[in-house]
């Protein structure tokens, strides 16, 4: 497995989630685009480290998949919250953080 490869297959999951996140209007789409994208970016930092042979992007990949787990907790609260209060999940009508 090359290093093209590796860059291939990590710009095409990064590109599914931003269409996905551009194009969709339900929160939960957009948070699982956004966790496609920071996923895709692990999947680039995880095969260049075995390539070059460097622990750097794994430790680094680390942190992002920590930050991403904590991102999801916040948003999915965030999500719950207005969805409680409004009844709805249309991204263009939501204005309750609004303030």
């Amino acid at each position: 497995m090359g290093s093209e490869f590796i860059l291939f297959v990590s710009a095409a999951i990064f590109s599914i989630g931003a269409v996905g996140f551009v194009v969709r209007k339900n929160p939960l789409v957009m948070f699982m685009s956004v966790e496609l994208m920071l996923n895709a970016v692990n999947f680039l930092l995880i095969g260049y480290s075995s390539f070059l042979k460097s622990l750097d992007g794994q430790i680094f990949a680390l942190v992002i998949m920590t930050v991403a787990a904590a991102e999801v907790v916040v948003g999915l609260a965030i999500i719950l919250t207005i969805f409680r209060t409004r009844h709805e999940l249309d991204v263009d009508r939501i204005n309750v953080l609004k303030g």
